[in-house]
C-alpha cells in the first residue's frame, strides 16, 4: 500500500483507496487536498463507507479563480441520519492553496493529464484526499505491469 502524505504530528487513518486508478493510470505526481464535507458525510467516512471508483476531479468556476471539485465519489448516507442526509454522489469542493490550483490547472491543460483521487483518509481530525495527476495507460502497458508484478512475486517466493 502507498504511504500516505500527512502532517508529521498527526495520526493517519485510511478510509479507502482507489486500486483501479493505480491499475488504469500511470501516476505522474500525487498531492494532498482537504475536502469540504457536511456532518453526515464525515460520520459515514469514519465508518469507512466510501467508494472512489470512476471518480475524478475537475476545475470549475471563473478563469481567474478556478475551484477544484471532486465528481463521482460515492459516500453512503449515514445510517443513523435524519431525512436531511446528504446526497451520496454530490460534487464536493477540494481545498488547495491558490498557487497549487494554478499550477495543477496549467499541467492539466498543457499536457492532457487528468486528476484522479487515489485515497481518502483522516489526518488527525481532518478528512484528506490523495489526488494523482495521471496519464491513461494503454492496454499493453497494463499487461506489462501485471507481468512484472507476477514475476516479482515468483522471485520473492523462490529466494
Amino acid at each position: 500500500m502507498a504511504e500516505l502524505p500527512a502532517h508529521k504530528d498527526r495520526e493517519t487513518k485510511l478510509v479507502t483507496s482507489n486500486r483501479k486508478a493505480r491499475h488504469d493510470y500511470s501516476i505522474v505526481e500525487s498531492f494532498e487536498a482537504g475536502i469540504a464535507l457536511v456532518g453526515t458525510e464525515v460520520k459515514s467516512l469514519r465508518a469507512g463507507k466510501c467508494n472512489l471508483q470512476d471518480s475524478y476531479a475537475t476545475f470549475e468556476g471563473p478563469k481567474d479563480t478556478p475551484e477544484l471539485w471532486l465528481i463521482g465519489a460515492h459516500i453512503n448516507p449515514y445510517e443513523h441520519g435524519t431525512s436531511s442526509n446528504h446526497d451520496p454522489r454530490r460534487k464536493r469542493k477540494l481545498l488547495l492553496k491558490r498557487r497549487e490550483l494554478g499550477r495543477l490547472k496549467r499541467k492539466v491543460e498543457e499536457k492532457g493529464l487528468t486528476i484522479v483521487p487515489l485515497s481518502v483518509y483522516f489526518s488527525g481530525p481532518y478528512a484528506k484526499v490523495e489526488l494523482g495527476l495521471v496519464r491513461g495507460k494503454r492496454q499493453y502497458d497494463k499487461r506489462q505491469t501485471l507481468k512484472k508484478r507476477e514475476e516479482d512475486r515468483r522471485l520473492r517466493e523462490v529466494g
